[in-house]
């Protein structure tokens, strides 16, 4: 199944690193967020990934460009024609295919966009900027038995997030409102399983997935959700970095998945 990771926001809440980089490419341990985010999927399986650029998308083209060289153990020999030689090398098991998006380009947009990429298949999408410890497998049972168009990983961090009113005795979406800072109730957390009939819920580059296709899939009751009570975190904001890096310099990620 293809992985779609949205990767073209501007990223203005941590603006003090993403004024030079796209904000997926922001890293915690040496990595981008964006290979953290792959690698958990990876770990699960999951391998054929569609990344969505948008702001300074050339630098996520470049990274992967280079990816061989970043990871690779190399001579360069300039006295016998320029040989290199390699010794050893980590490569993944990757597919990555990067698409433009727009720089302006909303969620939604961005979605649809790379409608030529999936194939009329189910797949799955996330934000460049959030990871967790979630069971990937147990998200994509529960929405293949639900008959649902779209499942969406709901988690419970602090209120500062839009939310979501869900029916306690099935698994559906009845409501989404914006930030309420009075709430601590269940939050998108991303993580979600698509079927190809979203793309009728977006109109084109100016919609924001989280709003109007959202909403119209709740309301058509085709809106599941996939409860994760594990770890989750947002790289929001320059703190919230600073937690992960913490975490990952203390070997303590609760997100690394992998070996």
């Amino acid at each position: 199944m293809k992985v779609v990771i949205l990767a073209g926001g501007l990223g203005t809440r941590i603006s003090e690193e993403s004024h030079l980089r796209p904000k997926p490419m922001i890293e915690v341990g040496g990595y981008p967020i964006l290979w953290h985010i792959m690698k958990l999927y990876s770990a699960q399986g999951f391998n054929d990934f569609i990344i969505c650029c948008g702001y300074r998308g050339y630098m996520i083209k470049e990274y992967f460009a280079n990816y061989y060289l970043y990871r690779s153990d190399i001579t360069f020999d300039f006295s016998d024609d320029n040989k290199m030689v390699v010794h050893s090398n980590v490569a993944e098991p990757w597919k990555v295919t990067l698409a433009d998006t727009g720089e302006r380009t909303q969620t939604g947009g961005r979605i649809k966009h790379i409608r030529a990429y999936v194939e009329d298949q189910k797949f799955m999408m996330t934000y460049g900027d959030g990871v967790a410890d979630i069971n990937l497998k147990a998200l994509i049972e529960q929405h293949s038995k639900s008959g649902m168009t779209a499942t969406l990983t709901a988690i419970q961090p602090s209120a500062r997030y839009g939310v979501l009113d869900l029916d306690e005795d099935k698994n559906y979406v009845i409501g989404f409102r914006e930030k309420a800072k009075e709430d601590a109730n269940w939050i998108n957390g991303g993580f979600m399983v698509l079927e190809p009939d979203v793309f009728n819920y977006i109109d084109g580059d100016m919609t924001f997935f989280e709003r109007e296709p959202l909403n119209k899939l709740s309301d058509d009751g085709k809106l599941g959700v996939y409860r994760h009570y594990g770890y989750w975190q947002c790289m929001d904001t320059a703190r919230d970095r600073s937690a992960l890096e913490s975490l990952w310099r203390e070997g303590k990620a609760p997100w690394k998945v992998w070996e």
